[in-house]
């Protein structure tokens, strides 16, 4: 009979054979597998803020509060925004007015300008053409008071001519050497000539009023003319003032783009006066209270989403050799005393150690290794959790499958 055939020896052999296939076994699934239960449930925690100061009103929601997206949480009193709102339309108004009549004035100003430089260019010409005929004037009352000069010259020498004839004929009456009739006639004559050489000298007047008159016309014409040419060179700074006026249209239309983006701002601030959740959740940490008066950026209430939840693993540094994303994870979770499925979504880049609001700091040379933690993100799959009973924070021994 062969030893093998003894049923104590086929017993300790089977007892032996199981225990080799239970050791390898557990061997394979502790060597597989990566678990920490420094893990908790995550979700998006949604701090709500008021984006403008106010008193507050109504609030709609209480504490752990299943609320829509879009649900109203907290209305603040809306009437000092109102004011601003009715304000600013009615800057925008003005300055919608205003920048009409800026834009109209631009082709109202260079038809203008235009005008005025063909008006001042006429107007030079006609002063130049009446300095011409001024100057022509002068020149002809110089040549006649000349003429008038010269006509007494001839005048006064030819009275004294004919004094001196009378004067030698009077002796020669006296002697009889002449006739009565011949001295007569000389000295009729003589009279004559002084009649003459007097009328010359009112001519000279009369010359001498002329060339001071055309002279002053001359002088009128001349101011006249400076004037137009003044008046040309204003009218020649048209497109100056059409630029000047162009510009003054497009101030307008920057203050009306300004009042418009002040109107903008207005209304959203009146709409900043009720505070919407963003997303569907549940309402936490509320502290606030009616009457009570919260400045900008102040919180006001959190929602926890819970349609959208993780789970946070902080692993040890030295199990992460092996772990990448993709890999199959599961999740017990502590307060519900069931396993979530899920998989590996990501590693951080850096260890919780390094977040923290005093990263440690060797430098000091008192050097001490401690094994750090990494925190990997575990999805979880879809439907596992149709009555939202996960919450975060929640404690949970997470497992990856690394192989």
């Amino acid at each position: 009979m062969s030893p093998l055939d003894s049923p104590r020896v086929r017993i300790g052999v089977g007892i032996a054979v199981l225990a080799l296939v239970g050791a390898g076994l557990w061997f394979w699934l502790t060597a597989a597998r990566e678990s920490t239960d420094d893990a908790q449930v995550d979700a998006h925690v949604t701090q709500m803020a008021a984006r403008v100061g106010g008193t507050i009103t109504k609030i709609n929601v209480d504490d752990n509060q299943v609320i829509e997206a879009g649900a109203v949480l907290v209305e603040l009193d809306p009437r000092d925004y109102q004011v601003a709102l009715d304000k600013a339309r009615a800057e925008l108004a003005d300055a919608e007015a205003n920048a009409v009549a800026a834009r109209s004035n631009v082709p109202i100003t260079s038809t203008t300008a235009a005008s005025n430089v063909t008006t001042a260019r006429g107007a030079v010409v006609q002063a130049s053409s009446g300095v011409a005929a001024a100057e022509k004037e002068v020149e002809a009352a110089r040549a006649r008071l000349l003429t008038a000069q010269a006509r007494l010259r001839e005048a006064e020498a030819n009275a004294t001519k004919a004094s001196r004839d009378v004067e030698r004929l009077r002796g020669l009456l006296a002697k009889d050497e002449v006739s009565q009739q011949q001295f007569d006639a000389t000295a009729a004559a003589a009279e004559a000539q002084r009649a003459t050489a007097d009328s010359s000298r009112s001519q000279i007047v009369e010359a001498e009023a002329g060339v001071r008159v055309a002279e002053s016309k001359l002088a009128q014409a001349r101011a006249g003319e400076q004037q137009a040419h003044a008046e040309l060179q204003t009218a020649e700074t048209a497109p100056s003032q059409i630029a000047a006026t162009k510009a003054h249209a497009a101030s307008a239309e920057a203050r009306t783009e300004q009042a418009r983006a002040n109107l903008a701002q207005a209304e959203l601030n009146l709409q900043y006066t009720v505070v919407k959740a963003p997303i569907r959740g549940v309402v936490s940490k509320k502290g606030i209270n009616v009457g009570q008066v919260v400045q900008t950026g102040q919180p006001l209430v959190a929602v926890v989403q819970l349609d959208d939840v993780w789970v946070t693993a902080n692993y040890k540094e030295t199990q992460l050799r092996n772990m990448r994303p993709g890999q199959r994870a599961t999740a017990d979770v502590d307060a519900l005393g069931r396993d979530f499925t899920g998989k590996v979504d990501s590693i951080a880049g850096a260890t919780g150690a390094r977040f923290s609001l005093l990263p440690p700091e060797n430098a000091t040379g008192n050097f001490v290794k401690v094994v750090q933690r990494v925190p990997v993100k575990i999805v979880l799959d879809p439907g596992q959790d149709p009555q939202h009973l996960l919450r975060p924070g929640m404690s949970v021994t997470a497992t990856v499958r690394t192989k």
